[in-house]
């Protein structure tokens, strides 16, 4: 027996993907509820918040960077569309973001990468070091080289869940501070969820958004389930001295041998530095080696970091799919769709993302941005050498 229908839309989990899924669609006039224990918590209470559509290009995933060039021209209007109707500040800032090299090998790379951009249309502009020691006078010397980025800005993720709870409480998206147990298939479609506690919630059409955990749910068809894994990632918060000017002016990265690493200054004072990228399955411990790596590797860019207070550390599980992409829309289960493994560009697609899951809501299809991403991509061959 299905679980009396109790709204349009149910969307199972509550981090910034699933909220603005919930409130893109409340504002389509769908009947819209969220349930999730924590909701505005996950992944995005880790994340660094680049919006690096130029510099997070890899070989290999241009047909992705179509997707987050789309949202990353959506932001400045979203930021102001969501600040406008909750007033929260959502630390958005137009910074720029300066990648550099240390080495001759890394600089190498960083000219590759500058090609690839080139030939994708992007706009970056290849510094000398003298020049990014100008930009960044906190940078090392040995600094050999650089490509600037000003079209890569930043936001603070943990402002932004925040923004979107207030945002989904004013559509009137109805919260559910519960862990969703088990999907309700009846007749070949999905109608509902059963929450730990033995409730019963009905919808007529569910939106898997929980993150790393969206592989999880008990219920789901084999076939439809989302080929989705935690890669884990440390982030360390440092606090920059309020005197003397600004610490650092943008977002600097680079590549310290073979690790990617970060340094993200927030306008609040706060510098963030990311991120490992490990493959732990489902732990979420800070350990001394991950903490001691990424200080070490910032040192290397920025040698002033270590006389800084370190406020924060913390770990935190980014859902990735089988190519590092987003699975949007609708699947082969009527009433179920995904929104789910954006890996590490959660943040930086939360506007495209409500728009494709809203538009896939109120009218059955994904926006042509967004159908390269559908899950339907990805075979029941794929699925079953997930971990479970």
């Amino acid at each position: 027996m299905s679980p009396t229908r109790t709204s349009d839309v149910l969307v199972v989990g509550g981090g910034i993907i699933g909220l603005v899924t919930a409130w893109r669609a409340a504002q389509r006039g769908l009947a819209t509820a969220v349930v999730d224990p924590e909701p505005g918590g996950g992944a995005a209470r880790v994340a660094a918040g680049m919006l690096a559509a130029v510099t997070e290009l890899h070989y290999g995933e241009e047909t992705l960077l179509g997707l987050n060039l789309a949202s990353a021209r959506r932001y400045p209007g979203f930021a102001a569309e969501l600040t406008e109707l909750t007033g929260h500040d959502l630390g958005y800032r137009a910074c720029g973001t300066l990648a550099v090299a240390l080495d001759a090998d890394d600089r190498a790379h960083l000219r590759e990468l500058h090609a690839l951009q080139q030939r994708s249309g992007l706009d970056s502009q290849w510094l000398s070091g003298r020049d990014c020691r100008r930009l960044e006078p906190m940078l090392a010397p040995g600094v050999r080289g650089g490509l600037r980025v000003d079209g890569d800005h930043q936001i603070d993720p943990r402002r932004l869940a925040a923004a979107l709870v207030t945002a989904c409480e004013r559509a009137g998206v109805t919260v559910h501070r519960a862990r969703a147990e088990r999907l309700v298939v009846a007749g070949d479609r999905a109608t509902g969820v059963v929450t730990a506690d033995g409730t019963e919630l009905g919808a007529g059409q569910v939106v898997l958004a929980a993150g790393s955990l969206s592989g999880r749910l008990a219920g789901v068809p084999a076939d439809v389930l989302p080929p989705v894994r935690p890669v884990k990632g440390q982030v360390v918060r440092l606090t920059m001295p309020a005197r003397h000017g600004p610490f650092l002016n943008r977002t600097v990265r680079a590549v310290v041998r073979g690790s990617h690493v970060y340094l993200v200054p927030r306008e609040n004072g706060e510098l963030v530095i990311g991120a490992t990228s490990e493959e732990m399955g489902w732990d979420t411990t800070v350990t001394a080696g991950g903490v001691y790596e990424l200080l070490r590797d910032a040192h290397e860019l920025v040698p002033g970091i270590t006389e800084l207070p370190l406020t924060e550390t913390l770990a935190g599980l980014r859902p990735a799919s089988p190519d590092n992409a987003p699975l949007l829309g609708p699947t082969e289960l009527e009433g179920l769709l995904l929104a789910t493994g954006h890996h590490r560009n959660g943040v930086l697609l939360t506007p495209v993302t409500g728009d494709a899951m809203a538009e896939a809501l109120t009218t059955g299809a994904l926006p042509e941005v967004a159908r390269p991403f559908t899950p339907r991509r990805f075979g029941a061959a794929v699925r079953t050498e997930q971990p479970a």
